[in-house]
């Protein structure tokens, strides 16, 4: 199993290649600080699974795995997170993640997942599986009635760029485009979204998950 690692801590990274390497039949194949650079990887490495921790600079973990499962749709991906968030559990696996894992339980319970998406199958930490349940009934309760998702995945890159707080000259050199391309595409999300200043953007992309305080 060819495994790449993509968390912006290096301690974490260190600790789980060391776990993984104790094992037979396993090979860790590269790491990644960021969304950004787990997607480029993955298409160089074609691993065969993505350790991918959610909260990261410049691109978040659900939305590098949507990136990736676009290119690569046999890929698997298992999240990692420090907490039980309902919300970002719904992205993570509407986004296509075969596993979801809890930091605080990461080194008993990685071995498990990767077992399991190994053979097709799925890993939720035991605490996550109360949320699904919930909020599946929670949706039913609703008619299972979902707004529709008003941006591209362009666009919520931007929004959590501007909601780490980078400038428009700082988008549009991660994103390589230019600094009046990253402008109309800011004014184009805040159009969308009915939300004309940056507070509110950043409340909105604190509430939809594409970033955190975490990092």
């Amino acid at each position: 199993m060819r495994i790449l690692i993509v968390d912006d801590h290096g301690i974490v990274r260190e600790g789980l290649k060391s776990l993984i390497e104790q094992q037979t039949e396993m090979e860790v194949v590269g790491e990644a600080e960021n969304g950004e650079i787990a997607v480029q990887l993955t298409r160089e490495l074609s691993p065969d699974v993505v350790i991918m921790d959610v909260s990261m600079p410049n691109l978040n973990g659900v939305e590098a795995t949507r990136y990736i499962l676009q290119e690569k749709p046999d890929a698997k991906i298992i999240i990692l997170s420090m907490h039980i968030n309902r919300h970002i559990v719904k992205k993570s696996l509407e986004a296509g993640a075969s596993g979801y894992v809890l930091k605080s339980n990461l080194f008993d319970e990685l071995l498990n997942a990767l077992e399991a998406v190994k053979t097709h199958g799925f890993y939720l930490s035991p605490r996550i599986t109360g949320v699904v349940v919930e909020n599946y009934r929670t949706q039913q309760a609703a008619g299972a009635t979902q707004e529709p998702n008003k941006l591209t995945a362009r666009e919520r890159q931007i929004l959590q760029l501007v909601a780490e707080g980078k400038t428009i000259k700082e988008i549009a050199r991660i994103l390589h485009v230019s600094p009046k391309t990253a402008d109309a595409n800011r004014r184009q999300i805040m159009n969308k979204l009915e939300i004309f200043n940056t507070a509110e953007l950043i409340k909105y992309a604190l509430r939809e998950g594409l970033t955190s305080l975490e990092f």
